[in-house]
C-alpha cells in the first residue's frame, strides 16, 4: 500500500507564532515531528514523507524560515497555496500534484512532536485491515488522572485538546473542543473503573485519496467553522470517520497532545523531562 505522510507546518499561527521552529528539549518541534515520520517510512517501505508549508506571501518571512530549516536539515519540503485553509487542504495540495497518486495519505500535524510512531502504524494498519475505510483517526480513553489534567489545561488553554464520542461501530459520533460527554454520577463511575468515559482525540489523520479529494472541494461545515475542527466536515457530509484506539507508552502520558500554545509547550517540556528527554 503506497502511503504518503504529509506534515503541515505553518509559521504564522495566531496562538503561537513560529511554533514549528520553537525548541522542545533542545530540538525544533518540526524536527521531532519529522523524525517520527521518517522512522515510520523506514519501517514500512512503500512510504514517503514531506513537510508542507505555506506560500511566503501568506506568512511573510515565516515560511521562508521553515523552508530554510528543512533544506539545511535534509528534510523534503513543498510550498502549498495560501488558499489552503487547513492542514488537510495542505495535504491535498501536495498529494494532488503527485504524478503517482498514493493510496493512503497521512496528515501528521507539524505541532505534534510527541506522537509515538506506533500511532501512525496503527492508522495505516487500519486501512489494510478494513479496506472500506475512507478516513481514520486515533484516540485514547483517558483515566481519571488524565481527565483531571485535561480539565486543568483547559482553564488556561480552552481550545487546546479535543475529545470525541466513539460509537459501538468504531466510528466517530462527534468531536468537540469541549470535554464530552458531560458526566453525571462521576463519583460512582470512579469507583467502578480506572478509566473515565472521556476519549481524547489524537490529532492524526489518514485518508483514502478519494476522501481527501472530496474534502478539498466541499464547503466548510457549520459546526466545523464553530469548533474549528476540520474532521467535522466529513461527519457533516455523512462520511464515516473510523476511530483507531491507541495506547501511550508507559513513559509518555495521554496529556502529550499537540502544541497549540506556549502553555502547551511548557507542558510538553515537563513530559519530556519526566521521560528523561527521550523522543517519541
Amino acid at each position: 500500500m503506497k502511503s504518503l505522510i504529509v506534515i503541515p507546518a505553518r509559521y504564522g499561527s495566531k496562538r503561537f507564532p513560529g511554533k514549528p521552529l520553537a525548541e522542545l528539549g533542545g530540538k525544533a518541534i518540526l524536527q521531532r515531528v519529522w523524525d517520527v515520520a521518517a522512522s515510520v517510512c523506514a519501517e514500512r517501505g512503500d512510504c514517503e514523507a514531506v513537510v508542507a508549508t505555506e506560500e511566503p506571501a501568506a506568512s511573510g518571512e515565516g515560511s521562508a524560515r521553515i523552508v530554510a530549516y528543512c533544506r539545511s536539515h535534509g528534510i523534503p519540503v513543498e510550498i502549498t497555496p495560501a488558499s489552503c485553509r487547513s492542514g488537510s487542504d495542505r495535504v491535498w495540495a501536495v498529494a494532488a500534484a503527485r504524478p503517482e497518486k498514493p493510496e493512503v495519505l497521512l496528515n501528521l500535524q507539524g505541532d505534534n512532536p510527541l506522537c509515538p510512531p506506533q500511532f501512525l502504524h496503527a492508522l495505516l494498519d487500519a486501512f489494510e485491515a478494513h479496506p472500506e475505510t475512507m478516513v481514520a483517526t486515533a484516540y485514547t480513553r483517558l483515566d481519571w488522572a488524565a481527565l483531571e489534567a485535561l480539565r486543568e489545561a483547559k482553564r488556561t488553554s480552552p481550545f487546546s485538546g479535543t475529545t470525541v464520542i466513539v460509537g459501538r461501530d468504531g466510528n466517530a459520533k462527534w468531536f468537540s473542543k469541549n470535554i464530552i460527554p458531560a458526566i453525571r454520577g462521576e463519583e460512582k463511575l470512579r469507583a467502578q473503573s480506572a478509566l473515565s468515559p472521556v476519549c481524547r482525540h489524537v490529532g492524526l489523520y489518514a485518508y483514502q485519496f478519494a476522501a481527501l479529494a472530496f474534502f478539498s472541494q466541499a464547503p466548510q461545515g457549520e459546526y466545523e467553522a464553530l469548533e474549528q475542527l476540520e474532521q467535522l466536515r466529513f461527519l457533516e457530509n455523512g462520511i464515516p470517520v473510523r476511530m483507531v484506539p491507541v495506547t501511550y507508552p508507559e513513559w509518555l502520558d495521554a496529556g502529550a497532545g499537540g502544541v497549540d500554545s506556549p502553555e502547551d509547550l511548557a507542558r510538553a517540556e515537563k513530559i519530556l523531562a519526566r521521560a528523561g528527554g527521550r523522543s517519541a
